[in-house]
């Protein structure tokens, strides 16, 4: 799969693309997949509840956010793909998400599993499509995307939150 180019997606997400090196996607996906896995693994116990400042988000609430937002871009991927481009999808919500997922009884490990379960769905839909397939748009409101932008948004997504618990957090 081709990297996008600019006019498939809204400039406001140039910053996640500015994140993905080139290569190979799916080289660059499973590289994702790995690096993601590392750094939430090696976060020291006291961090996983710890806010850097009142109403941020602890980084167990950071990586559940990376789920959502792939779950719900994966699905994007997925309706582009396919061709429906008339059926609006509304903009994600990230608060409301984050505010109605209390992941303070769950444990690192739990979080991690569900990572790598949606992650690995993401990796079989990007896989197996085409090049023509991902050149589709899916209809966000006034910014549409291209599934191959939504692809490479979802590498960018995650890095740029890690590089956010690293300046922030640690």
């Amino acid at each position: 799969m081709q990297r996008p180019s600019a006019d498939e997606y809204h400039p406001n997400y140039q910053k996640y693309f500015d994140l993905v090196a080139s290569g190979d996607y799916l080289d660059l996906l499973g590289e994702n997949s790995v690096d993601t896995v590392a750094f939430f693994g090696r976060l020291p116990k006291d961090k996983l509840d710890y806010r850097y400042a009142a109403g941020k988000w602890t980084t167990k609430e950071v990586l559940m956010h990376i789920i959502d937002t792939e779950r719900v871009f994966s699905y994007r991927g997925l309706v582009a793909a396919r061709g429906d481009d008339i059926t609006m999808r509304h903009r994600m919500d990230e608060e409301l998400y984050a505010s109605n997922s209390d992941v303070s009884h769950r444990t690192l490990e739990s979080l991690i599993s569900e990572f790598r379960a949606v992650r690995s769905s993401t990796e079989k839909l990007f896989e197996h499509m085409t090049d023509a397939q991902s050149k589709r748009l899916c209809n966000i409101g006034t910014s549409p995307m291209t599934a191959r932008a939504i692809a490479y948004f979802i590498i960018g997504h995650a890095r740029h939150h890690i590089g956010v618990i690293q300046e922030k957090y640690l």
